[in-house]
């Protein structure tokens, strides 16, 4: 009798899930007044987002860790960074175009993994797809997404990785790493800062609710009680593996022939090991300011993963980036392209995959001006010299 009560409450919960999710839409329909030429800015997104989504799924998507320093810092940081730009260069035509892992790109700009877009939009992750298709991008698909990987996958030709969190069950991890090399999914990032979720204290005040992941209907129960404080985290501690190490990437190479990329590096050391490891691709990331607070901003610690690296494989930097400026900043100081997350789930919850378009596009074309008034005609042409960080000025000072 108490198991069926407990369906029943259950039940009753993803119905009012539901519901919230029907009246959000319709809410959302209330800002397209705002003309998307009105947009002069990727950050504009984000208040756009505030208004338009219900408070808890908000501060789902924009919150970080404890005091959030690490956030903060992640945008932050870039402000510190000055150009030393060069002049009387031909830079009528401006080429931005790149490659990653062999596969080509518009532009050093790829969409990182965030999990539930459909939480921000009815047509979830095949919106932000279409999108990233549409500006010649390349997607990274989190397993935490609202559609099946092969929903994403099927929704338009592109280019796509897919991101992967380890369970403590390896068999689910390993069946869902096995759908996605079978829907044509071009590499595989593991993310490896996540042994534990890291406290999101908006999202324990909120009792967020676990989003339904219909990548492992089936596979394992994925409810969790909304009396546990953030579902998100209840769900998150009962799934992940704790005992995840460097071991275990021989163990991910043994269940696929797909190049596989370690998200999460954030030190020379790690940075080393990888690559002593064999992984394809590393991506300098501290998780959106989302795990370990008062992590250092990933394009501080960018220069000394790529000094360890020696170029022996691409190293792309996630975090805080929202100008075209930023891009340019990253690539002077070595990465091969960057990851955006947050600009692109506030860009779908105020216009749609119009929206993620939207960022996508603003973010090239003040990438393609930066080119332009530091002197390259491509991004070839950025070098270190382009460049000044705090720590130079500081000692230029002393």
């Amino acid at each position: 009798m108490i198991q069926y009560h407990d369906k029943i409450l259950r039940s009753m919960l993803y119905t009012l899930q539901e519901i919230a999710l029907t009246l959000l839409y319709l809410h959302l329909g209330f800002f397209r007044y705002i003309e998307m030429d009105q947009i002069v800015n990727v950050n504009e997104f984000q208040e756009l987002a505030r208004q338009a989504l219900p408070k808890m799924y908000y501060d789902f998507y924009s919150g970080g860790a404890e005091d959030q320093h690490t956030l903060k810092e992640n945008m932050e940081a870039f402000s510190r960074i000055m150009f030393r730009p060069r002049v009387l260069v031909d830079v009528t035509k401006i080429d931005m175009s790149t490659r990653i892992l062999g596969y080509p790109l518009s532009a050093p700009i790829m969409i990182a993994p965030t999990g539930s877009h459909g939480l921000a939009h009815p047509e979830g992750e095949t919106a932000t797809a279409k999108a990233a298709a549409a500006c010649n991008t390349i997607m990274i698909v989190s397993s935490m997404s609202s559609c099946t990987l092969e929903e994403v996958a099927s929704s338009c030709n592109a280019v796509r990785f897919f991101q992967l969190y380890v369970f403590e069950r390896r068999d689910v991890s390993a069946q869902v790493v096995r759908r996605a090399e079978r829907a044509g999914y071009k590499a595989i990032v593991l993310t490896v800062d996540v042994p534990k979720l890291g406290r999101r204290e908006a999202d324990i005040k909120n009792k967020m609710i676990a989003p339904k992941l219909w990548n492992f209907e089936g596979l394992f129960s994925t409810k969790v009680k909304p009396s546990d404080g953030s579902g998100v985290e209840a769900l998150a501690s009962r799934a992940l593996d704790a005992s995840l190490n460097w071991k275990d990437i021989e163990w991910l190479r043994s269940i696929t022939k797909l190049p596989i990329l370690i998200k999460g590096i954030l030190t020379r050391e790690d940075a080393l090991k990888a690559v002593e490891a064999g992984v394809d691709g590393i991506i300098v990331s501290n998780h959106g300011g989302r795990q370990l607070d008062y992590s250092p901003a990933t394009i501080t610690v960018l220069e000394e993963v790529v000094h360890v690296v020696k170029g022996r494989i691409p190293v792309l930097l996630d975090g805080g980036v929202r100008r075209g400026t930023d891009v340019f900043k990253a690539l002077a100081l070595g990465a091969k392209a960057v990851l955006i997350g947050r600009p692109v789930v506030y860009g779908l919850a105020a216009k749609g995959g119009d929206g993620v378009m939207k960022v996508i596009e603003m973010l090239k074309n003040e990438f393609e001006l930066t080119l332009a008034l530091s002197g390259c005609a491509t991004i070839g042409d950025i070098t270190r010299n382009h460049v000044r960080t705090e720590d130079e000025r500081l000692k230029s000072n002393l």
